[in-house]
């Protein structure tokens, strides 16, 4: 068995273990510079398949690693400074909140460091008093968000502590859009995935590819429909596919081109917080390294989760090890990943020469 046929069949395997709760999920397995894919259940709606590399779904969270991303490759740019105030990318007089004399910075926003609330204010009541309405970020416009922003109070100082943030990543996006002069959408287009040939990466899913769709499920397997984060895009709005990610993580494998992306990505991991002993954040992912009984290896990952669909990426730059896990289900498919990278990390590790890791 050649290797990507060997990768194959650990994708399947996992495809098949998340099959049994999920409607449809796809899987990818990347080790030793070959890729496996791996479909099983189905897309969903009438008369549809088994969901393929080449499916869209809505990949929720991961969408924040594309948002610090672009924020790294204008810093490299010299367009703006991960230091740089948030207030200074915002339209003129809006409040943005600070404490201990510690203004956000755009690296906090992007490290969840910002000690932001996870959602904008109002949110939550907004949504109990539509209770039948299916996308909670609906009204997340401009307008709100920045109106919103200046009523809120800050859990701790900024650069202090992780602590999540939707909020701080929507920011962030809408920020960098302005500063950038375009949409959300087109930012990401130009700094990320056109360099990378991703053309299946993008906000909204257009009409042309009614057939590649995911429909998306709630836990009890009922149909949902798409999220629309309108404004806050930056922190969960991007729909894309097993192939157009697998491109992703090999950039953040290998380094990519132009030279600056390349550069962007070394930048988003030479950021560090800690956020425990064998945890911290870099520019939009999150890391830890496993114990050593566990093999000690290094896994950087998001997930992401919207009202119908569920997403990981995890890789491990030291094995070359990647695994991506999209899911039309709204159930969280961590576990079944992290075991599958952990697999292809292990399995890697086990052929090196003891010398190299003595």
């Amino acid at each position: 068995m050649d290797k990507t046929q060997e990768l194959g069949t650990l994708a399947l395997t996992t495809a098949d273990r998340l099959a049994r709760r999920h409607v449809g999920v796809v899987v990818a397995a990347v080790a030793d510079g070959h890729v496996g894919f791996a479909g099983a259940g189905t897309n969903g709606g009438t008369g549809s398949g088994t969901p393929s590399a080449g499916t869209l779904f809505e990949i929720g969270s991961v969408t924040k690693t594309f948002t610090a991303l672009a924020l790294a490759r204008m810093a490299v740019a010299g367009t703006v400074d991960l230091n740089d105030p948030l207030t200074r990318l915002l339209p003129a007089g809006t409040v943005v909140p600070s404490r201990g004399g510690q203004e956000i910075t755009l690296q906090h926003l992007a490290t969840h460091t910002s000690g932001l609330p996870r959602l904008p204010k109002g949110m939550l009541l907004r949504a109990l008093l539509r209770p039948r309405t299916p996308d909670p970020y609906a009204d997340c416009t401009e307008d709100v968000l920045l109106s919103g922003l200046a009523r809120t109070r800050l859990g701790s100082s900024p650069g202090r502590r992780v602590h999540y943030s939707n909020l701080g990543a929507g920011l962030l996006g809408l920020a960098l859009a302005r500063r950038a002069g375009t949409t959300y959408e087109q930012l990401v287009t130009t700094l990320v995935c056109a360099p990378l040939g991703m053309s299946d990466t993008m906000v909204a899913a257009p009409a042309s590819r009614p057939g590649r769709l995911a429909q998306g499920h709630d836990g009890r397997h009922r149909p949902t429909p798409p999220w629309n984060l309108a404004d806050l895009a930056g922190a969960g709005g991007l729909w894309s596919t097993a192939t157009d990610l697998v491109s992703y993580v090999r950039a953040q494998l290998e380094g990519g081109d132009p030279a600056e992306l390349a550069e962007a990505i070394r930048l988003s991991r030479q950021v560090e917080h800690r956020n425990g002993p064998f945890a911290w954040m870099h520019l939009g992912w999150t890391a830890h390294r496993l114990h050593p009984r566990q093999g000690a290896h290094l896994q950087i990952w998001h997930n992401g989760g919207t009202g119908g669909c569920s997403s990981f990426v995890g890789f491990d730059p030291e094995t070359g090890t990647a695994v991506i896990v999209l899911s039309n289900t709204q159930r969280p498919v961590d576990a079944p990943a992290f075991d599958l990278l952990r697999t292809l990390q292990n399995e890697v590790a086990s052929r090196k020469d003891p010398s190299e890791t003595a």
